[in-house]
């Protein structure tokens, strides 16, 4: 009875902790009775899992409503869009906006059942210290962004896919077990199919590390679920991600430098401390303490995903879970259990500053003028009746609200909207810019900060942006407006432009 009682209490602390960090930016998801989502890729996963919502059955292999009228042929898959369409049926019987809201909660969700599966598989293995694991799980600024409120992306399925075959492994190299073969198996399956980027990677890794293990006949069930898993996948999906041609790659990197989770993570970078504190700085422990241990291949995980982050900052979301398990090793080496817990409880203090600036006065202003932002081009979505260019990263959310395609899009299958998109703003000259709109069939043109976008936009070509470009001229001198395009909504921040016949 009393081992219940403390595992009922493990768990209600698991779910209390897990909805408090990742659902954090609750006054930025819910705005005004309307619902946000974090990032312009969620919008255009929403529009996914609307499609969906309103025909079931239907897989989403062709975008039509990004770089439009070509369109995408995405490296998004089905299963996060009918994760959503799951949810969303379950709250139908409670709300008229169920899509919307099941979309804002959905990582979340995964978060609390990685949660509840780490609670009860730390249990299991009784790893020494397994609260060091679940802390950091539950507290890491960069994994509560991962599976934050308002956030259905794709990665919070895949990290928890990858956590949950990476703790079968590590069972699996201490013991032989069918079950845990059936779970890795399935959970590798699942999370390449989701997305064919970091788990083609990690499980590369694996069977470098592991391959006289893993192929042994005890993991025959493992193997036969990993291969029916994407057996299915190709099946329903029907396609196979493309890599960019060669004239393209000029442009994507040109684009991927505006994008934060591209960014480069110095070494030096205090990042480091904020998602996974001062422990960190005891690393090199890992390689002394497991040397002889069989799950000394998740310290190759730690190094390998750290250096992968350097290069990419997404990479992060992986390190800082692998560092998370890894911690029980590192806290056992220090010997006395109390040193061990102190030095976890002061090594946290770098998130616990994180997360105070999270909270500041700088931030609580940045938010407020952000959802004010949303607001305002929210009202301007409602007056598009037809495709239309707009910066790219506001493109997504514009499709979403309005239900109209857009030339640009967030996607690096979007790469050729989001030129032409730059393009026009750049643009001085009214037949170049009059040109791009007839060649991609636009009938609105929406303006935003002349500043950002210039700077945006700069980044993107190469080249100088003239204080006589488009995006200058409809933002702050809408009068001038060349007379293809006529004002026809305004507010703050955004104009909308409506193309009089070509």
């Amino acid at each position: 009875m009393r081992g219940r009682i403390l595992l009922l209490l493990e768990l209600t602390i698991v779910i209390v902790l897990v909805t408090i960090t990742r659902c954090a930016n609750y006054a930025d998801v819910f705005v005004a009775g309307q619902i946000n989502f974090v990032d312009p890729d969620c919008y255009a996963r929403m529009t996914r899992a609307r499609i969906c919502f309103a025909h079931p059955g239907t897989v989403v292999r062709h975008h039509d409503f990004e770089n439009y009228p070509i369109g995408t042929s995405p490296h998004t898959t089905a299963p996060l869009d009918y994760c959503i369409v799951a949810v969303a049926a379950v709250l139908s019987t409670l709300t008229r906006n169920a899509l919307d809201l099941a979309g804002a909660v959905i990582s979340p969700l995964i978060a609390i059942a990685l949660g509840i599966f780490l609670c009860f598989w730390t249990r299991a293995m009784r790893l020494p210290f397994r609260w060091g694991v679940l802390l950091l799980y539950l507290l890491s600024p960069i994994l509560a962004h991962g599976f934050a409120l308002g956030r259905p992306d794709h990665q919070s399925l895949v990290l928890a896919l990858v956590a949950v075959a990476l703790c079968a492994e590590w069972t699996l190299a201490e013991r032989v077990s069918q079950l845990w073969s059936l779970v890795s198996g399935l959970s590798w399956g699942l999370a390449l199919w989701v997305s064919p980027y970091e788990p083609v990677i990690l499980l590369a890794l694996l069977l470098s590390l592991r391959a006289r293990h893993i192929f042994a006949h005890d993991r025959k069930v493992g193997w036969i679920a990993f291969g029916a898993v994407i057996a299915l996948a190709l099946l329903i999906e029907r396609r196979i991600p493309l890599s960019p041609d060669s004239a393209t790659i000029n442009e994507l990197e040109n684009w991927s430098a505006t994008i934060g989770e591209l960014a480069h993570v110095p070494i030096t970078s205090t990042l480091w401390f904020q998602w996974c504190g001062w422990l960190l700085i005891l690393t090199p422990i890992l390689g002394w303490a497991t040397w002889r241990n069989p799950t000394r291949f998740m310290t190759a995980f730690l190094f390998v995903t750290f250096l992968f982050t350097l290069w990419q900052a997404r990479w992060g979301y992986f390190f800082t879970l692998f560092f998370a398990l890894c911690l029980p090793e590192i806290l056992r080496a220090l010997r006395n259990p109390f040193l061990a817990w102190a030095a976890f409880a002061v090594g946290l203090f770098p998130i616990a500053q994180a997360w105070d600036r999270t909270f500041s006065e700088d931030e609580a202003i940045r938010r407020v003028e952000n959802r004010l932002e949303l607001i305002e081009l929210r009202t301007v979505a409602h007056e598009l009746d037809g495709p239309f260019i707009a910066p790219w990263w506001l493109s997504p959310a514009l499709t979403y609200w309005s239900g109209e395609p857009g030339v640009a899009g967030s996607s690096h299958e979007s790469i050729g909207g989001i030129i032409e998109s730059a393009k026009f703003f750049a643009a001085e000259n009214t037949a170049e810019a009059m040109d791009i709109c007839v060649r991609r069939h636009a009938k609105w043109v929406v303006s935003y900060d002349a500043g950002r976008i210039a700077e945006n936009t700069a980044r993107i070509l190469k080249v100088p942006i003239s204080s006589r470009a488009m995006a200058y001229v409809l933002d702050r001198n809408a009068s001038s407006a060349p007379s293809f395009l006529q004002l026809e909504a305004q507010t703050g921040r955004c104009k909308a432009f409506r193309l009089q016949a070509y």
